[in-house]
């Protein structure tokens, strides 16, 4: 090989860019052509192929100095053929022909679509455009919103020319499935991600723009818990949570409490002139060490020398302690709670998508902490409005604060009386007898914790079955219902179901989406440190202090889960026998047999790639309407199933069916149990729910007795339209004071009372 040549000559790129030739990046492409045919081949073979065709570009462009890769691509080809490598050589020409055919798709017939979504996007409110409301947590009006937009419109596209096999891009695009955020597929972004912020907080941490100290006080320790979360949404596309939020801040109120309690103490002993008859340094030292705001006062015996004087003293200060430490945390739940309604992410486009779980911390900071993380959620924000973020979960757990004679009932209870108002928080149950089987006493990484949207990570094929530290990776939603109509009753071309062929196609779709999953898990596994500051740089996920700048981040990565997911099942079931699981025994029956032969499929991809395929009761109501729409336009409105503008949520019974709350729980609960990627079962009340908490606490109890993982209680919510409150409003606003009907004077509303309208 001519050296001094191969030092002048130029490789043009498709871009118009001028690059050095690199013989080595040609021995990488004939290596790929070799990979897609053999699993194992001798080297030497890519070596020869690549000496052959160096050895005709010096030949062939020895007086033109440049060369296109193009070009090159042709001249591996010819080689492939020329040495009888006939199968590398087709597989080699099929890719180069696919990938020529994405580009054309992506630059020429894309063209006129992108033109008229960006037009829509930049001039069309979020009222009037569905892309702009996709996700309901930004604003789709707002600049940054709309550039988010623009971008996400590309994004999507360029994933689907480029990034993955066009059988995915098209079963996506006809509405067989729905790849979940789709726009991020290039970023290698995870979906959500359960946050341990004990190990954040032990040294402290750095959000990739500065780094925090160990927090203090409970107040930093819920600022920096804010913080935390912000940080964690602008490196993922989904939402993120805290998993023991209690266990988490109680070393907080702990600090506070003795900081509270030294000055407190070395001001009232100030005050009576007695300081110096006490060692207050070994008081210091003692209170420093309390492991507890609940102690035996022997502790201060030898201080306290049987002096009443003393003695009062020290008893006052620890009341004063503890008052200002109970209001101090009450201030540090209302401000995060603030925080995260206000505080922005994604260039200011949207609050973070937040959860908390929290309820069996039985210590007594723990349970100061739950007691006002409530009582701040039932004060609402500035105006009295109900918080959305973060979607507060309460775990149910017997023994803790399920029974009357737990520790914690009388947490339960007023968990029950906060959401009988705010609707918040849900509930999850500990003892389901999915979650339970993972739960090791004492040791709270092993209780179960959700994200507000319903997704739940706690089996582990490639290490500890716990919630801190992991997440979903992404998942992709089955379009149920069209497989129901293509082998039921429904269309009239059958009198009974086809359910060979139901199940046939079923795993077929499965399969695909299997693979889909695993190609955008390599694009993710391809990423860095570098690209993930906050998730990967501060540790946040499972056993990334492991790694290295150059390390693989597969080894954090797999311990993510992969999920299938599926909407409509109602519908299906109307499809393939003429009723839903609420109607008959039957459905109940078939429902069951269905989503039964998902989750066995989904194990059965765990067990062959040794990853955490898991089985998703899909949460996007949005993918609903867009699955019906499609199906709409193929199959014409039917009865039923596509004369609405939605496929029913997962596998819940349809909200039109009209049954009682214990018949639609019992329903729905055996289906928790097999949807391990994540599971809800909503319950809409009727009526005022405030000043009936025994019947509110009981429909709790009918989620717990049948097996349910995760729930939620709706109910009617008000909004005054003068003073903003939002609440349960009767026939005067407990705010405002407006009657039923009465309208407000311009002056009244000008007033101090009403200065959210200056």
């Amino acid at each position: 090989m001519d050296k001094d040549f191969f030092n002048e000559i130029v490789v043009v790129k498709r871009s118009g860019q001028r690059v050095n030739f690199n013989d080595t990046k040609i021995a990488i492409a004939i290596k790929k052509g070799f990979d897609s045919v053999y699993e194992d081949y001798d080297e030497n073979k890519v070596n020869a192929v690549k000496e052959k065709v160096v050895e005709d570009i010096e030949k062939e462009y020895q007086d033109r100095k440049t060369i296109g890769v193009e070009d090159i691509q042709d001249i591996i080809e010819k080689n492939l053929k020329k040495l009888h490598y006939d199968e590398v050589y087709e597989s080699y020409k099929g890719y180069r022909e696919r990938r020529s055919a994405s580009r054309e798709a992506f630059v020429e017939k894309q063209q006129h679509k992108f033109v008229k979504a960006i037009e829509s996007l930049g001039l069309k409110s979020a009222a009037e455009e569905n892309a702009k409301r996709e996700n309901a947590n930004v604003d789709g009006d707002g600049p940054m919103g709309t550039m988010l937009h623009f971008g996400s419109t590309i994004s999507k596209e360029f994933a689907k020319a480029y990034l993955m096999d066009n059988k995915y891009a098209r079963a996506h695009d006809e509405g067989v499935i729905h790849i979940h955020d789709l726009d991020f597929w290039a970023m290698g972004t995870t979906t959500c991600t359960q946050i341990d912020i004990d190990k954040l907080f032990e040294h402290g941490f750095s959000t990739g723009h500065g780094y925090l100290r160990t927090p203090n006080s409970i107040g930093s320790y819920s600022a920096l818990a804010a913080i935390a979360i912000q940080a964690n949404q602008n490196e993922q596309h989904g939402g993120q949570s805290i998993p023991a939020f209690d266990y988490y801040m109680a070393p907080g109120v702990l600090k506070t409490f003795r900081k509270e309690f030294k000055q407190e103490l070395s001001e009232l002993l100030d005050f009576e002139g007695i300081k110096n008859l006490v060692n207050f340094d070994k008081i210091l030292d003692i209170i420093n060490n309390l492991k507890s705001i609940e102690f035996d006062f022997k502790i201060f015996k030898d201080e306290i020398k049987e002096s009443k004087k003393v003695e009062e003293i020290f008893k006052t200060a620890y009341e004063n302690a503890i008052t200002k430490t109970d209001r101090a945390t009450f201030q540090a739940m209302e401000a995060f709670i603030h925080n995260l309604n206000t505080m922005h992410s994604r260039a200011g486009a949207q609050v973070p998508f937040s959860s908390v779980n929290f309820g069996t911390d039985t210590s007594p900071e723990g349970r100061m902490v739950i007691k006002n993380y409530l009582l701040a959620t039932d004060e609402g924000l500035g105006h009295g409005e109900t918080p959305i973020f973060p979607i507060s979960i309460f775990k149910v757990k017997e023994g803790v604060n399920y029974n009357k004679k737990d520790p914690s009932y009388d947490l339960f209870r007023l968990a029950c009386k906060v959401s009988a108002k705010r609707l918040f928080p849900n509930f999850s149950f500990l003892d389901s007898s999915f979650n339970k089987a993972f739960y090791e006493k004492g040791n709270f990484q092993t209780e179960v914790g959700y994200m507000g949207c319903r997704t739940r990570v706690l089996a582990n094929v490639c290490g500890p079955s716990v919630t801190p530290g992991r997440g979903n990776l992404s998942f992709t939603s089955i379009n149920l219902p069209r497989i129901g109509l293509k082998h039921g009753i429904a269309l009239g071309e059958r009198k009974k179901a086809d359910m060979k062929g139901f199940y046939e196609e079923l795993d077929e779709v499965m399969e695909l989406v299997k693979g889909q999953l695993l190609q955008r898990f390599d694009c993710q596994c391809s990423k860095s440190i570098a690209n993930f500051k906050f998730l990967l740089g501060a540790h946040v996920w499972l056993n990334s202090e492991n790694l290295t700048p150059t390390s693989r981040i597969r080894t954090v990565l797999k311990h993510g889960t992969l999920s299938i997911g599926f909407i409509g099942l109602a519908e299906t079931l109307k499809s393939l026998i003429g009723e839903h699981h609420g109607e008959s025994d039957e459905a109940q029956k078939l429902g069951l047999e269905i989503v039964k032969h998902m989750r066995a499929k989904c194990d059965e991809f765990t067990k062959e790639y040794n990853l955490n395929f898991t089985c998703l009761a899909t949460p996007a109501e949005g993918l609903s309407g867009r699955f019906v729409g499609m199906d709409r336009s193929i199959y014409g409105k039917i009865k039923g199933i596509t004369d609405k503008e939605y496929y029913t949520n997962s596998f819940h019974v349809p909200v039109y069916y009209k049954t009682s709350v214990k018949h639609k729980l019992e329903i729905e609960g055996p289906y928790h149990s097999l949807t391990n990627a994540g599971h809800i079962s909503y319950v809409e009340l009727d009526g005022d729910t405030v000043n009936n908490v025994d019947a509110f606490e009981k429909v709790v109890r009918i989620m717990h007795d049948n097996d349910i993982g995760y729930g939620a209680i709706n109910h009617p919510v008000d909004r005054d339209p003068v003073c903003g409150f939002v609440g349960v409003i009767k026939d005067v606003c407990p705010k405002c004071g407006r009657k039923n009907g009465e309208g407000i004077s311009m002056e009244k509303i000008n007033s101090d009372d009403y200065c959210c309208y200056k």
